[in-house]
């Protein structure tokens, strides 16, 4: 199997609700993707399943040809250090320091100091707040937050980053300086899905555009400059 993510007819259901609806598709190694849609049309559902913390009511999902339905939950861990996660709620604890943030993955997998201080300074300064390593998130701004919380998504290296909404919370500059960053991290390797409903984003990224539209995939597109 050549692709890195693999959906099968893919359904979700809440309350007999179609939250993800027979969605199929694949996304190759190293493309970077827009996953377009309203709040509601499923776009978080779906990332989630990537994740496993949500399983599908129907269809199979493979990423690198591995089929994450299958997964124990002890294994969710693992798949958890190839794909990484960006959320717009940051989810940022703010009784630790930044360094402490990106840390955490790494301490949970039980790293040496050696390979955390390593991994967190490179990762802090791939996205370009090393110099904030010792303050508090609530010290930063909006856009530190989420640069935090990408560094914190590719300490492991993952081979995927998936993104939700990462820019809702920031304006239109800030947003500008996030795709960029998410173009740099795909440029070094890793395959980037980004969900959005903001359509300022798709002119910001000439790439493979999915678009969700009630749990439904529809037809594809590739917009951008």
């Amino acid at each position: 199997m050549d692709a890195m993510i693999q959906l099968i007819h893919v359904s979700k259901f809440y309350d007999r609700r179609a939250a993800v609806s027979d969605v199929t598709f694949e996304i190759e190694k190293g493309e970077f993707v827009l996953l377009m849609g309203p709040s509601g049309a499923g776009k978080s559902t779906l990332l989630r399943m990537l994740i496993g913390a949500e399983q599908p009511d129907e269809g199979q999902i493979f990423v690198q040809g591995r089929n994450v339905t299958k997964l124990k939950q002890s294994e969710v861990p693992y798949l958890r250090r190839k794909v990484g996660s960006v959320f717009q709620d940051f989810r940022l604890l703010p009784k630790k320091s930044v360094f402490e943030n990106v840390a955490l993955p790494l301490i949970v997998q039980g790293s040496s100091t050696v390979d955390i201080r390593r991994k967190v300074t490179e990762a802090l300064r791939a996205v370009g707040v090393e110099h904030k390593k010792d303050q508090s998130p609530n010290s930063l701004s909006a856009g530190e937050q989420q640069r935090v919380c990408i560094a914190r998504a590719i300490v492991n290296g993952p081979i995927v980053l998936l993104a939700d909404e990462p820019t809702g919370n920031l304006d239109p500059e800030r947003t500008g300086e996030i795709i960029e960053l998410f173009k740099l991290i795909n440029a070094r390797g890793t395959t980037v899905i980004v969900a959005t409903h903001d359509p300022h984003v798709m002119t910001q990224v000439n790439r493979r555009v999915m678009t969700l539209m009630q749990g439904v995939m529809v037809p594809e597109q590739r917009v951008g400059v």
